[in-house]
């Protein structure tokens, strides 16, 4: 087993592993230096020691740098000023050279030796020319990279339909598959207005209880079923997933009754 630190570049980002200096401990949220796409960054501690068997470690693992001195934390604060006065410029650069695409983002490495710009578009972009403006503005390697409306939305934040900040810009490290099936299968709305983030997609919290729900499917009857019943048989006309009972129409009677899932005994599978 190998120990290693584990890194994110921003708040809910993806987890990058380090190896730490030898001797060294680190604290939760601990501002660190570390390699990562051939520039140096300045990264926070998410996970201060984790032990990784040999299979588990990532290719190419680099070590920790350093802990971040007050004069990297100055540094980086230029940098994200001077950031801000790349992002103007480019936006008008864009709109200079008639490209369709936003910007959402703007990022110095910490040694200045590159700066990313990250946007969203709805196609692909020639933007060369945009490029060779950039690199003679700002003498540095440029890199402009086209984003989704997710990432999107998890780097600029905002408020999701539930009145909180959003799941993704606050602690989700990793965007999961959510479906239209997870929203059926929680008795949700299908209008997609009510079920989507400000993202347009899907939003990532039907996946939370997705599991429990699945799990109560499988032990209840479905739709249509055919069940006897204390008071007789009928049919399954209704779930109720969170509490485990079922709405069953009995044959003969015009009142449905609602049953503990343990007190009926499945018949016949099918629907009516």
């Amino acid at each position: 087993m190998v120990k290693v630190v584990g890194v994110r570049f921003r708040v809910a980002g993806q987890v990058y592993y380090y190896l730490g200096e030898p001797n060294k401990t680190y604290s939760y949220n601990e501002r660190v230096l570390v390699e990562a796409d051939k520039n140096q960054q300045l990264g926070y501690v998410a996970i201060a020691e984790r032990e990784l068997s040999k299979e588990e470690l990532p290719e190419g693992l680099k070590t920790i740098i350093r802990s971040a001195t007050d004069k990297d934390l100055a540094q980086e604060a230029r940098n994200i000023e001077d950031a801000k006065q790349a992002l103007a410029l480019a936006k008008a650069k864009i709109r200079e050279h008639g490209l369709e695409m936003k910007l959402s983002k703007v990022d110095y490495s910490f040694d200045r030796a590159k700066l990313m710009f990250q946007f969203t578009s709805d196609g692909r972009v020639d933007f060369r020319d945009l490029v060779r403006d950039l690199a003679s503005e700002f003498r540095t390697r440029i890199e402009l990279r086209q984003i989704g409306i997710r990432d999107e939305a998890k780097i600029l934040g905002g408020i999701g339909p539930c009145g909180r900040p959003l799941c993704c810009s606050t602690f989700l490290g990793d965007f999961m598959p959510v479906s239209i099936k997870m929203a059926k299968d929680q008795n949700l709305s299908l209008n997609q207005t009510k079920i989507s983030g400000l993202c347009g997609r899907l939003m990532c919290c039907l996946k939370y209880e997705n599991d429990m729900y699945e799990e109560a499917r499988r032990e209840l009857p479905d739709y249509g079923y055919e069940v006897e019943t204390p008071e007789g048989k009928g049919r399954v006309i209704g779930l109720n997933l969170l509490d485990r009972v079922v709405k069953v129409k009995l044959f003969g009677k015009e009142m449905p009754i609602d049953y503990d899932h343990e007190e009926i005994k499945v018949l016949a599978k099918g629907r009516v």
